[in-house]
């Protein structure tokens, strides 16, 4: 556990963030290297299915990761404050809360499955193995909220190393899975998903048992949890905007992917390989503003206003400097890229015209999520949920379906950076007011 209180704000969150880059890009290296599998031996169906799968599964958790982030929002505030009493409850709590949810999700998302992926108009072609895919992800979900909560509670703690780890190994496994029950085993899209849930079972077991043996404040014994019900309230507050958020976004990827089911499989398949290798690329950022939030939630406990805005600018160079440089190489080695997941020369290019578009605004995409990061940390997450909104429900969605009359499939990828745009624009004014400051969970005076 690290104390984010004490010592260079920039080199602090940077220490911090590699770990998370690192873990973080594993975890989205399996996604791609799961696609290049599914789209290279089992075709551009089977990717298909792959895509339309992750935006449900997605709008499904969205609640129970915010409730999540709000509760790792208070460990980190608690931690700072070195009230570690709290922060035990705050551990039982959510581990309580996480298990229960996702019992219930699974059985949902199971149950209503076919309705779900009519309602977005997938193809018959597409139809059985998306719900095959996806019905064998969501036996997992127990094990999935378990081992990312347990990742985000370290480092609420200011722990991004262990979380590495497990990330490493759960990545390793699922590779080489994939790769065993695809190819040597023969078992389809079924191997793919079976390979996912195995690997996080197994790196969720390992934590549990790492983290046992140690002294450390993340202790996991069902006799020792217990559910408190205010530390849950303050989860909820500061969470339910996030999930709300968090909601909207994926409300949000499966109107998407209606829109793109307007169109025939291939785009559908292309935007499955790109979003892959687009979401490989913002993981810099995206890890950067994490660490930020860390940091700015221990910082707020400890009542550190001029350390959390020096760590804001560092944060910002920083993401600024990655996000160039990776939009560099994404522009210029988007068709290569996308070479890797199909052969399909239709696929290819829709590919590549989507990753040159959003590429683009790396640096955009970037500078929101820090600011989301700041405002995430200290605990006001409402106004952002509400920026959001309007970013992808007023600007994104209606700019797609109106783009894609006109330009196709590109007019989908271009709505995506004009809602970032909206979005930076509404975050930024509101830091700017500096309300913000005075929603931490432990009140000091000097605030």
């Amino acid at each position: 556990m690290r104390d984010l209180t004490n010592g260079p704000e920039g080199r602090l969150i940077l220490r911090f963030a590699i770990p998370m880059v690192i873990g973080n890009i594993f975890q989205q290296l399996y996604n791609v290297v799961d696609s290049i599998i599914v789209g290279k031996v089992l075709g551009e169906q089977a990717l298909a299915a792959v895509g339309a799968s992750f935006p449900i599964f997605y709008t499904l958790i969205a609640f129970v990761i915010g409730i999540g982030s709000g509760a790792t929002v208070v460990i980190s505030q608690y931690f700072g404050a070195k009230n570690y009493a709290e922060v035990k409850k705050a551990i039982g709590t959510i581990y309580i809360f996480i298990f229960l949810a996702s019992i219930v999700l699974s059985i949902a998302g199971i149950t209503f499955s076919r309705e779900i992926f009519t309602m977005l108009k997938v193809g018959e072609d597409v139809m059985p193995e998306a719900i095959s895919y996806f019905t064998i992800y969501l036996s997992g979900l127990v094990v999935f909220f378990g081992f990312n909560s347990t990742a985000s509670i370290l480092r609420g703690l200011g722990d991004s190393r262990t979380p590495l780890l497990f990330f490493t190994i759960s990545t390793l496994a699922n590779i080489g899975l994939d790769l065993l029950f695809i190819i040597v085993f023969k078992w389809g899209i079924e191997g793919a998903a079976i390979a996912t849930v195995v690997a996080q079972g197994g790196a969720f077991i390992t934590a549990i048992f790492f983290l046992n043996r140690r002294d450390h404040l993340i202790h996991f014994s069902w006799k020792s949890m217990i559910f408190d019900l205010e530390i849950f309230r303050k989860s909820a507050r500061i969470g339910l905007p996030t999930g709300f958020q968090q909601a909207f976004v994926a409300l949000g990827m499966m109107a998407l992917i209606r829109i793109i089911n307007n169109f025939e499989t291939p785009v559908l398949a292309a935007y499955t390989a790109a979003s892959r290798i687009d979401a490989l690329a913002a993981m810099p950022a995206m890890n950067l503003a994490s660490a930020l939030a860390a940091f700015v939630g221990q910082n707020l406990g400890a009542g550190e206003i001029g350390r959390i805005k020096k760590g804001l600018r560092s944060t910002l160079i920083m993401s600024w400097a990655i996000s160039i440089l990776v939009m560099t190489v994404v522009i210029f080695q988007g068709e290569n890229l996308m070479k890797l997941f199909s052969d399909s020369s239709e696929v290819i290019e829709h590919g590549k015209n989507y990753l040159v578009i959003i590429s683009s605004f790396y640096p955009v995409f970037a500078t929101m999520f820090v600011m989301h990061g700041t405002l995430r940390g200290a605990g006001d997450t409402l106004i952002p949920m509400f920026i959001t909104l309007i970013s992808l429900w007023i600007v994104r969605i209606p700019l797609a379906a109106i783009l894609s009359g006109e330009m196709g499939p590109s007019g989908i990828w271009w709505a995506i950076p004009s809602g970032w745009t909206i979005g930076l624009i509404g975050t930024l004014s509101y830091y700017l007011n500096g309300r913000w400051k005075n929603k931490g969970i432990t009140k000091r005076p000097e605030l």
